[in-house]
């Protein structure tokens, strides 16, 4: 009898979940720690992949930003292509962002609660994405590899569910964009080096904190801008960062995994009822 080529290809041992030391994929339980059936976590995918730290989200957030930002403009051509001044070159109409998961207060009063996690992958112009995929692209690898990608995914997440719900609270009518969450990676990156300190941490934390200033004062200056959210994303992310720590002085845990997997799991969530909203209606 031939035997199966996928059994040869199926692991006999694996990194355990929760204390990274070698274990049997098909034991009951780690040897080392007492996990149960850690064989049984590294068969979910998205699940392994966080685990084994094969996957990072950062470039995955700012493609669908940018699939979403054109989709808002193809939903509505004609007011995406008229010039309304510098600053709303190629926006996509107020119409269709409410389509595609607006945030604030009015949205919220109609029902709409997962739009305090959609909003925050949509954008009002060109420059608007393209400032703020600058700045996630910038500082989102950073967070990853100071804190993990698991805790970079929970964080985010965090920050920008809680700078939404702050502006909410406050009583914007109407928000997008990612600004609050990439605050809140501003605040886990200043918890990161005022913690760490020593030569690098005191770098990253005067750099970041340097641009968190900034770009606070622009934010009280220009027109236009959800300060609220910005402060509740930072906030958010600093919490964050101080309950989850950083690897270098606590690796990530199974915990951690399977939180991050959960996040990743209501965002999907958010967007098919929007998708169901956005049909129905």
């Amino acid at each position: 009898m031939r035997p199966n080529n996928l059994s040869r290809l199926r692991p006999t041992s694996i990194p355990c979940p929760n204390c990274r030391k070698l274990v049997s994929a098909n034991a009951l339980e780690c040897i080392h720690c007492g996990l149960k059936r850690p064989g049984f976590y590294g068969s979910i995918p998205v699940l392994r992949e966080l685990i084994r730290s094969n996957i990072s989200f950062v470039d995955g957030i700012i493609l669908v930003c940018f699939a979403l930002y054109a989709l808002g403009i193809a939903l509505d051509l004609p007011k995406a292509l008229a010039f309304g001044g510098i600053f709303g070159i190629l926006s996509p109409s107020s119409e269709a962002l409410y389509k595609i998961g607006m945030g604030g207060r009015i949205p919220w009063q109609a029902g709409h609660w997962w739009t305090l996690i959609t909003a925050t992958y949509l954008h009002g112009g060109i420059l608007h994405i393209l400032f703020n995929m600058l700045w996630l692209r910038r500082i989102g690898h950073w967070v990853e590899e100071l804190f993990g990608v698991s805790r970079f995914l929970i964080i985010y997440t965090l920050a920008g569910l809680i700078g939404s719900a702050a502006s909410t609270l406050a009583g914007t009518s109407f928000f997008v964009g990612a600004s609050g969450a990439i605050f809140g990676l501003f605040g886990a990156l200043i918890y990161y080096g005022r913690n760490r300190g020593g030569t690098f941490g005191s770098a990253i934390f005067r750099q970041i904190a340097i641009l968190a200033v900034i770009s606070f004062g622009l934010g009280l200056v220009m027109p236009g801008v959800d300060n609220w959210g910005h402060l509740g994303g930072f906030v958010g992310g600093l919490l964050a960062a101080v309950v989850l720590e950083y690897e270098e002085k606590k690796r990530q845990t199974l915990g951690m995994h399977i939180a991050a997997t959960l996040a990743l799991a209501i965002v999907v969530v958010c967007f098919v009822l929007m998708l169901i909203n956005f049909f129905l209606k």
